[in-house]
């Protein structure tokens, strides 16, 4: 298939799972498989890498203004009832600082986990019945957190710790992680969503820089995850540009759109497209082993 082709393709898988419950881990790897992408070579290692801060961008992009918003009022918040240790900024530091550091103690049991389709089938199956009892139980009582600047400092630690999930078993997904441990403690699904939203910038620009830096930096250039040393070339950068480009744009509507649809609808069709897909993969690894 055609290399532009190709990167189109991915650019709308990036952007389109990035930031919906569904792993885009997973659905990345899926593709490169479909789409015979050989993930030892290293030009498609930093492909893959590159194209979800495209999606980045897009949320940085639409969270912009809220962002301001928070930084105008700090610490007191806009109603003065918030101090510098439950102030949206605060928090989303310290959920951030709960997954890292986590995150980066597991990184050797992280990297075993990356290319097992089981392990993604069966986050994916877990993770959908999850978020689909979490859901329903949620949707019988009032939340009494229903906007962010009602968080506590607890409930920002538990959903960071909650997170570390998405970056051990590949297919949980972050963003259903995140959501999911908010509506335990007592969030409703506007909150919880925009939280997940907010917590997963620094998130996403710690985890693709230190991917970037450990794959291109001179010293690691003998390891088994480097991708240097890389010559791009003119079609190469053409190519990249094209996937980070629709990751973009792609994630910019799906983020619009999933933001109106969760406060009418829910998430219960994600859980039963997680399901559905995660059995799916167990059978399609199966067969492979």
């Amino acid at each position: 298939m055609n290399d532009y082709l190709i990167s189109v393709l991915l650019g709308i898988v990036e952007g389109l799972t990035e930031f919906l419950p569904v792993s885009s881990t997973a659905h990345l790897r899926i593709s490169e498989a479909l789409l015979h992408i050989n993930l030892t070579d290293p030009y498609w290692k930093m492909y893959t890498i590159v194209i979800q801060l495209g999606a980045i961008l897009a949320l940085l992009l639409i969270f912009a203004a809220r962002i301001i918003e928070f930084l105008r009022t700090f610490p007191e918040g806009a109603e003065h009832d918030r101090n510098v240790w439950n102030h949206p900024l605060t928090l989303t530091l310290v959920a951030f600082v709960c997954t890292a550091i986590p995150a980066f103690l597991l990184t050797k049991t992280i990297g075993k986990h990356l290319e097992s389709l089981k392990v993604m089938a069966l986050s994916l199956l877990i993770g959908g019945i999850v978020m689909w009892v979490v859901d329903a139980w949620s949707d019988r009582s009032d939340p009494p957190t229903k906007h962010v600047e009602q968080m506590s400092l607890g409930q920002s630690i538990w959903i960071g710790l909650c997170q570390v999930l998405s970056a051990v078993f590949p297919g949980t997904s972050r963003s259903m992680s995140t959501i999911a441990a908010g509506q335990v403690v007592g969030m409703s699904r506007p909150a919880a969503l925009e939280f997940s939203f907010l917590v997963s910038i620094p998130t996403m620009i710690a985890a693709t820089g230190y991917d970037l830096l450990k794959t291109l930096h001179p010293k690691h250039a003998e390891g088994a995850d480097s991708i240097a040393p890389l010559v791009m070339t003119g079609h190469g950068w053409v190519v990249l540009a094209i996937g980070f480009v629709v990751s973009f744009f792609v994630a910019l509507g799906v983020v619009e759109w999933f933001l109106q649809w969760v406060r009418k609808h829910g998430f219960v069709p994600f859980s039963v497209y997680r399901i559905i897909v995660g059995i799916l993969l167990l059978v399609f690894a199966a067969r492979l082993a």
